[in-house]
């Protein structure tokens, strides 16, 4: 049965995601993670680009950072205007999740074809064939400012997953120490709204800045869902987050 085609709208923002097959790993060490995080960056824009070309060539022996800090710096010299807006992004060991704003008609589409590099970038990697994810990737509508406030929570606080198995389902044991492990999470957006940002060429911020009044009312809403989580309510908040989202 052929698949239905997407409607997206420009100027709307979209939860994007995607899960490796077989929930399978689809990051298997900080070099994947740091590539798919370049592949943000450098795909967003019309030009084409062989990014697993410039990765590789040339960057070989002791000065492999050095090389490529000059390579990537060569490479934005030559960037086009981007195709989306990347609000938020989230990457976990078997699954990824962006907020994305269409800003180009078709840009969406686009960008996640070009992402799509991932795949033989991983398998050549690991020597593996086949599909890397479950299917094309799923594309959410986020409708109001509630469910744009309840999504950068949500995509944000998905790394507690990591140290509290099942947070979502039951509760966070340790608030403190989850709000620790996401002030140091290196594979999401969220240092970069509560702190000098690392990624500040991959996401723009402007938006969520403005809707939750900065960077202080960023890290305030993270946190205080994480101590709503905290309480002793089964499954608080989860089951109707997931139905917009995830749906």
């Amino acid at each position: 049965m052929p698949k239905q085609p997407r409607i997206i709208e420009k100027g709307k923002i979209y939860h994007v995601f995607n899960r490796g097959v077989e929930k399978r790993k689809i990051f298997m060490n900080d070099q994947d993670y740091s590539r798919f995080i370049i592949g943000l960056e450098f795909f967003n824009q019309k030009n084409p680009i062989d990014l697993w070309g410039f990765l590789t060539k040339n960057l070989k022996g002791k000065n492999v950072q050095k090389l490529l800090a000059e390579k990537l710096k060569e490479e934005r010299a030559k960037k086009s205007k981007p195709i989306v807006e990347i609000l938020v992004f989230c990457l976990m060991p078997n699954h990824f999740h962006l907020v994305i704003r269409e800003i180009v008609e078709g840009g969406l589409s686009w960008f996640m074809n070009k992402m799509g590099g991932y795949s033989s970038y991983f398998n050549k990697q690991n020597k593996r064939v086949g599909p890397l994810f479950q299917s094309r990737f799923k594309c959410v509508l986020i409708n109001n400012d509630q469910q744009l406030q309840a999504i950068f929570n949500y995509v944000h606080t998905n790394a507690v997953e990591l140290i509290e198995h099942g947070w979502k389902e039951f509760r966070v044991k340790d608030y403190k120490k989850a709000i620790d492990f996401l002030n140091n999470y290196k594979w999401s957006s969220y240092r970069d709204y509560i702190e000098e940002p690392t990624n500040s060429l991959v996401t723009n911020r402007d938006f969520f800045n403005n809707l939750l009044d900065g960077s202080n009312g960023c890290r305030d809403a993270v946190e205080e869902w994480i101590k709503f989580k905290a309480q002793d309510i089964i499954g608080a908040g989860d089951e109707e987050l997931e139905s917009i989202f995830l749906n």
